[in-house]
């Protein structure tokens, strides 16, 4: 078959500041080594308190830069943040991550601060995305979490007018990390519409039920297209966490996880390196497509991903033939 991908690629890398805070002790920093460096959920354990601003500079997807500011949560360093550094800290944000421990004795205080927080941005970043993370969710009982969740939520979203904030449920005990942070990345990400009308024309052409783009470092997954329902709403976030954990164990035994093939009577699944930023996983149902000419017709998208992604120019139209 044949098809037409196009992409707008920016000229310049975007590089834009994340802040990250919370009261001392919310889980910040876990939830940012589990995600950016690497590290397990038991890991966190040894991370001692963040003092004063963390900063972090995460290249993401070639050309796009997330300058990540952790923010330490001790009271002192968060009045300073509201005066002394307010200009600081809170000019040119683009994204505020805010994180609750839904275990809080101190809620009147963590709200006050959250409301400081959205007093300085609205002075000095009003345009900031604004994402709440109700985390460590894994210490409340299972069949409590979706009403103590939707009320955080509705508590949040009434005291963050005129701003809007979007919540997310997390632990990184479990897949919703992943969920969280894929979708506040998504939302970063430039030209995200070009990219996926390019996965939709490349699953289009190649017959497949599903595909699915990874960030290569972090796992989290940045784009998809399906043509099939799939039953199960969470299964991004759970590939990301499962390849993750296995990436990160191939890394213990000096080896790099390159590709793999999963395939039973229903489905073939296919994972594998695909630009120098990002991991492709295609899913396959039709028995009478063998292995050889996806893994073909994967490594011939290859390129012209590649070019879709390099800053060298303001738009791409490519042409693609697949087997």
């Amino acid at each position: 078959g044949e098809g037409v991908l196009s992409y707008c690629c920016p000229n310049l890398s975007k590089s834009m500041i994340v802040l990250l805070m919370g009261k001392s002790g919310s889980g910040k920093t876990s939830m940012r080594s589990i995600i950016f460096a690497n590290y397990i959920a038991r890991d966190t354990r040894r991370l001692g308190a963040t003092i004063d601003v963390e900063h972090s500079h995460v290249r993401f997807l070639g050309n796009l830069v997330l300058n990540l500011w952790d923010c330490g949560g001790q009271d002192t360093f968060m009045e300073n943040y509201f005066t002394s550094q307010r200009d600081n800290i809170f000019r040119n944000v683009e994204v505020l991550i805010y994180v609750f421990d839904v275990e809080s004795r101190e809620l009147e205080k963590d709200m006050h601060y959250y409301q400081s927080c959205l007093e300085a941005i609205l002075q000095n970043s009003p345009d900031a995305k604004v994402f709440c993370l109700v985390h460590k969710m894994d210490l409340v009982q299972e069949d409590q979490r979706d009403l103590i969740f939707k009320e955080r939520e509705e508590d949040l979203k009434r005291l963050s007018r005129p701003l809007a904030c979007t919540c997310f449920r997390t632990s990184i005990w479990d897949e919703t990390l992943y969920k969280a942070w894929s979708s506040i990345v998504y939302q970063l990400i430039p030209n995200v519409q070009q990219l996926e009308t390019n996965l939709r024309n490349f699953a289009q052409i190649i017959e497949a039920d599903e595909v699915l783009l990874f960030e290569r470092a972090t796992f989290l997954v940045i784009s998809h297209y399906q043509c099939k329902e799939q039953r199960d709403a969470h299964r991004f976030e759970k590939i990301s966490n499962i390849i993750k954990q296995f990436k990160l164990s191939c890394s213990k035994l000096a080896a790099s996880f390159q590709s793999m093939e999963v395939r039973n009577s229903n489905f073939a699944a296919f994972i594998d390196v695909f630009t120098s930023n990002t991991y492709v996983m295609v899913i396959m149902s039709d028995p009478s497509i063998p292995s050889a000419a996806t893994l073909i017709n994967i490594r011939n998208a290859r390129k012209h991903f590649e070019k879709l992604e390099r800053v060298d120019g303001p738009k791409h139209s490519l042409h693609m033939r697949m087997r």
